[in-house]
């Protein structure tokens, strides 16, 4: 797949503990990205941070080490990020969804190799 030049970021947060049918809210989202057929997902685990609630959870005190903010991030063309929000509708997502612009520069991996 070929990305370069405008595209949009999607970054959805939610915490850590967050589930889905028995398993990470993130992971979820990941594999409907990856059905769905997006350039690429990437979680990022936060270690410190409030939202809504204004309770900040962080791993420095044991006692506020659940709840941990966990962002989502996928880059891809604009028009399939926003046909994929339709696939996060049905999803828990107490949290935070955002998209942004932003101009891809470079987008290689390597060629998936048949064994």
């Amino acid at each position: 797949m070929a990305l370069s030049g405008r595209a949009l970021r999607l970054t959805v947060i939610v915490d850590d503990t967050d589930t889905w049918h028995h398993k990470p809210l993130f992971t979820e989202i990941v594999q409907r990205a990856h059905a769905f057929g997006m350039a690429g997902a990437t979680v990022f685990r936060g270690v410190e941070g409030f939202g809504a609630t204004s309770v900040v959870h962080t791993t420095r005190l044991l006692s506020m080490a659940d709840d941990l903010p966990t962002a989502v991030v996928i880059v891809d063309e604009e028009d399939r990020v926003r046909a994929f929000l339709s696939r996060l509708e049905e999803l828990p997502v107490n949290g935070l969804i955002t998209l942004q612009q932003v101009e891809v520069v470079h987008y290689k991996g390597q060629e998936a190799t048949a064994t």
